[in-house]
């Protein structure tokens, strides 16, 4: 497939998860990372290759301990692509701009904003305590650029709220291009 993961557009509001997560998706995100995952809540992007590429996780791992990454990347050429942008320097480069831009850092705070929010509705359907206020949200925002890996993930679940999560997916290449980063039984699911 050829398509660019979605485009930016108006963000959805903080809710139940869009996609639940299936079997086939479990195991899709298993061998990606090559561990089973946790706190599974949803697919929040899937590939164009059509596998999970970004998942949404719940607030507190099944052990009650705090897990702040709502949203998760696991497609590891799409991670491979990005380590490349951030030995690139990229992230050098974004944090300058960060300073020397205000409306670039407003709307990385919205960003921030909208990563805290959603995670503390994530936290209520789960029927868990949110995440402590001053917890980090993702990528080091809202004052840092410290994980283009978080931002990207942020973006494609939801598009058109990050701004250097947008930034970092238009400077990548087509990572499914050469066909999908896992191999699933069809059996499962």
């Amino acid at each position: 497939m050829t398509d660019r993961p979605d485009e930016p557009g108006p963000p959805d509001e903080p809710d139940e998860p869009d996609e639940p997560v299936g079997p086939r998706d479990l195991a899709a995100v298993a061998e990606q990372l090559g561990r089973p995952p946790r706190g599974v809540r949803a697919v929040a992007h899937r590939c164009p290759c059509g596998l999970p590429d970004v998942v949404e996780t719940a607030p507190r791992l099944p052990d009650g301990a705090p897990f702040p990454t709502l949203f998760y990347l696991t497609c590891p050429k799409a991670a491979s692509a990005i380590g490349t942008l951030e030995a690139e320097g990229v992230m050098r480069h974004m944090q300058e701009r960060l300073a020397e831009d205000p409306d670039l850092a407003a709307r990385y705070r919205a960003a921030h904003e909208d990563y805290l929010r959603r995670r503390d509705a994530a936290a209520r359907a789960e029927g868990v305590e949110p995440l402590p206020p001053g917890t980090q949200s993702a990528g080091g925002m809202p004052e840092r650029v410290k994980c283009l890996h978080a931002l990207v993930g942020h973006e494609l679940a939801v598009p058109g709220v990050n701004p250097f999560g947008r930034e970092a997916l238009d400077a990548l290449p087509d990572w499914w291009a050469s066909g999908p980063c896992a191999q699933i039984n069809e059996e499962v699911g």
